[in-house]
């Protein structure tokens, strides 16, 4: 049997590689197929940081959610507090359709609303306005309120304050003290003044309430995210590791009974209670990814500490292999300006620092006037970041006590020798996507290129820090038997399936490297993790060193069978 892999890349003529988008594979004057040289579009692949981008009205159509994938963005957010649930799917059809045009995996989250605590109305049309020190009552009566009293229809809220709680209002602009308490009402003291107007929000830093994090809207959103497929849900309201549970199994209570794939769940952190003793790790563990929602934890805890509190996030998140998203603010100047503050590129930049997996845009992309802008100045602030020689230093100060699973001792290993061998890439072949998370726990000096038998992992991978999802074409390993089609993922025959030889399964890892552009040389190696026999989740047990040539090709010769 001859070695079917490529036998030389293409060159300009003096060996450097041709830098062209063409998507058509070139053959030499023998017949003999080359391999095609590095598509520009590869660039915007290379980056280890992720950026998730927030949908609206401002990035509905097709042609601009195509310009923000092209700008950077790797998971689109789709906020269900907003819109009809019939928009959110158009929205995730155009997405799909972005992502078989460009053959890269884009993942999909859907946001969760959450609980909205408020007061009730006033008669004052505009409101009242509490002066300092004065006594205000919430309480459970209907009637309208006046500058003494207003009413606050959450019961579990008069619970659960005791004496000297603290209760905030429309966002923290008015701060109340709990001086006294009764049945069905609170007295507090107004400590921070301020104007208070019909149902504005309420906060409750100090208490933990007995109230689920999803209202019967969340339920119903939640059945039809599962019902259309997107590949991660966020939750909101998380105080404790319970609600955690609930969802997971108002999940499988959803998911169709044919179905092989459920949705990742995503906590977003935004309640003091998250804190209390070994909750933050317990969330952690039951979460598939954690986001610091740092609008809601900000109003709730000091404007000094959240900074601190982002950084226990994160280490906690990365200890335990969870992708950490960043979100909220990151670049609000952008929804009026073309450019960020200086304040705002550094708060981005702390956020890499720290090891985020990604950082989200909310509003700068769904309603801004800059929505692509504000996606392309993320990117350039995350290739800055990544560039500096103390991003580097900084990953490597964090280390993480092993689990002695077998798993990661391929991961630690297979990182470890492209260190010493200076590989191009780390190739993870991975069912469901737990090698490749153990991979990108690691914070690996190269890329990792995951290739998965199903569009759902790699999709859900593609927020991960450091990964490269391949788009499969379905249930296989490889690729069709016609070379012409490596740089066109389009309709075709599949023959390379899980169960093919592991030559095969290699020979397959450097197209998909050469498609993202992680090698440009057939010298170029790769490091490749992969479990024997395929098929079996979490079963890394060989690790291969290949050139970029094909699994037989050394020194520029390949083996002839």
């Amino acid at each position: 049997m001859t070695e079917n892999y490529f036998s030389s890349f293409s060159t300009n003529g003096n060996g450097t590689p041709l830098d062209t988008a063409a998507p058509s594979v070139p053959t030499s004057a023998v017949g003999v197929p080359t391999v095609a040289a590095v598509p520009k579009l590869a660039q915007r692949w290379r980056k280890s940081t992720k950026q998730l981008a927030t949908l609206g009205p401002a990035s509905s159509s097709f042609e601009m959610i195509e310009k923000l994938f092209l700008a950077g963005a790797d998971v689109f957010r789709l906020n269900f507090s907003h819109g009809a649930q019939e928009q959110k799917l158009e929205l995730l059809q155009i997405i799909r359709q972005i992502e078989q045009k460009y053959s890269h995996p884009i993942a999909v989250l859907g946001d969760l609303q959450g609980p909205k605590l408020r007061v009730g109305e006033f008669s004052e049309p505009g409101g009242v306005m509490l002066e300092q020190g004065q006594t205000f009552r919430l309480d459970s009566d209907t009637s309208k309120g006046d500058n003494t009293r207003v009413q606050l229809p959450h019961p579990e809220i008069l619970e659960a304050s005791e004496l000297g709680h603290n209760l905030l209002v429309d966002d923290g602009k008015v701060k109340l003290t709990v001086i006294g308490k009764g049945p069905g009402y609170v007295d507090c003291r107004v400590d921070v003044p301020g104007k208070i107007s019909d149902r504005k929000g309420v906060n409750t830093p100090d208490s933990v309430l007995e109230i689920s994090a999803l209202t019967p809207k969340d339920r119903s959103d939640l059945e039809y995210m599962v019902k259309i497929g997107v590949d991660w849900i966020a939750l909101s309201f998380v105080q404790r590791p319970e609600d955690i549970v609930e969802i997971n199994a108002l999940i499988d209570e959803h998911l169709p009974f044919y179905s092989e794939f459920r949705p990742c769940v995503m906590a977003k952190i935004e309640k003091p209670s998250c804190f209390i003793g070994n909750s933050l790790s317990e969330i952690v563990d039951l979460a598939d990814g954690i986001m610091v929602a740092r609008g809601d934890l900000g109003v709730e805890c000091a404007p000094e500490d959240v900074p601190l509190l982002q950084k226990e996030i994160i280490d906690t998140c990365r200890a335990k292999g969870k992708p950490v998203v960043v979100a909220t603010q990151m670049l609000e100047s952008m929804i009026e300006s073309p450019t960020p503050t200086r304040a705002e590129a550094s708060d981005v930049a702390t956020a890499i620092y720290d090891g985020a997996d990604a950082i989200m845009l909310s509003a700068e992309s769904a309603a801004g006037k800059f929505p692509e802008e504000s996606v392309a100045m993320q990117q350039r602030i995350i290739n800055r970041v990544e560039s500096d020689i103390h991003y580097r230093t900084i990953l490597d100060q964090m280390t993480f006590v092993p689990s002695n699973s077998p798993t990661e001792a391929i991961v630690i290993a297979a990182r470890q020798i492209a260190k010493t061998v200076k590989a191009k890439a780390i190739v993870s072949f991975s069912l469901r996507g737990s090698t490749c998370l153990q991979a990108s726990k690691g914070r690996p000096g190269v890329p990792i290129l995951a290739i998965s038998p199903f569009a759902e992992t790699a999709r859900q991978l593609s927020l991960s820090w450091g990964v490269y999802p391949d788009l499969p074409k379905a249930g296989s390993y490889g690729y069709s038997a016609s070379e012409d089609d490596l740089l066109d993922q389009g309709e075709g025959d599949y023959v390379e399936t899980a169960d093919s030889d592991f030559d095969t399964v290699l020979r397959n890892a450097c197209r998909a490297a050469l498609k993202k552009g992680l090698v440009t040389s057939p010298d170029d190696l790769l490091v490749v993790t992969a479990g024997i026999p395929f098929g079996t989740p979490g079963a890394a047990n060989v690790i291969r060193i290949v050139p970029a040539a094909g699994p037989s090709c050394w020194d520029g010769l390949c083996r002839i069978d």
